[in-house]
């Protein structure tokens, strides 16, 4: 299990009313007994559900750091890392004082509302799943959604405790078009680069990549994109990062100097 789950989330977060958060120290773990049909339990139903007085402040903290909780869910992507929480949360309080489940199809998330549906999607191995976010968290740092035991084994990063992701917020008045299709093993993987900055001017973006070039970082490029009505933008990235680890690394490194806008991107 990840140092993710070994901090602090969400099924923790019945505290959300609360000023405190408790830390546990014992690592998390994966289940003794795991369903023979694990793989066959199917993703969540979309459907509308009105959102939850629990769970849904307008702000709250955790560790020192303060979140706004999304007013909706419309049109919501991020690319980032996916880790899982299982046997240490299983059976407790989530958020919204739901039960937490770790064979359901549901994950955490710090600021989408709860309950909200997500087609969450590994972009290494290509496979889907449709999850009902009804917990907080995880709040470690780069972590950007909480997978349940089930959800994380469907996606293939239970070894690893953590995978690079697609999240996508689903409508669900129209729940249909975001049925994943079957994945298939063999599909082409992404490659994943860590952005630092986009710019209208090259020489900005060659400048930084010059002044970034001295700091004992990896190989970085500049990719030249345009837009609607013309615009040129050039974008400095990392890249292509193999692994979350790597990805820890680099925005570590990243931050100690000044860099915390960053966000990933895929080709």
């Amino acid at each position: 299990m990840t140092k993710a789950s070994q901090l602090v989330t969400g099924a923790m977060l019945l505290s959300l009313n609360s000023c405190t958060v408790p830390l546990l120290s014992e690592p998390d773990q994966p289940p003794d007994f795991i369903p023979a049909n694990i793989m066959a339990i199917p993703n969540a139903t979309p459907r509308f559900e009105p959102r939850t007085r629990a769970g849904n402040p307008p702000e709250y903290e955790v560790l020192g750091k303060r979140y706004r909780t999304l007013g909706h869910s419309h049109n919501y992507q991020a690319l980032g890392v996916a880790s899982w929480y299982g046997t240490k949360f299983h059976g407790k309080k989530t958020a919204n004082g739901e039960t937490y489940d770790m064979f359901a199809m549901t994950a955490a998330h710090k600021t989408l509302p709860i309950p909200s549906y997500v087609k969450v999607t590994n972009l290494v191995n290509k496979r889907s799943v449709i999850l009902r976010i009804n917990d907080r968290g995880p709040f470690h740092d780069n972590r950007l959604i909480d997978l349940s035991y089930t959800a994380a084994a469907k996606l293939d990063i239970l070894k690893k405790g953590t995978g690079f992701v697609r999240i996508q917020s689903i409508n669900t008045a129209k729940p249909s078009i975001y049925l994943p299709r079957p994945s298939r093993l063999g599909d082409k993987k992404n490659n994943v680069y860590l952005q630092v900055g986009a710019f209208q001017h090259l020489e900005n973006a060659q400048n930084l990549q010059q002044k970034l070039s001295h700091k004992h970082l990896p190989k970085s490029r500049i990719v030249t994109t345009s837009k609607s009505q013309g615009l040129i933008i050039h974008k400095l990235q990392f890249g292509p990062i193999v692994s979350v680890n790597e990805a820890d690394r680099l925005m570590q490194r990243l931050s100690k100097i000044g860099y915390s806008a960053l966000h990933f991107i895929t080709e």
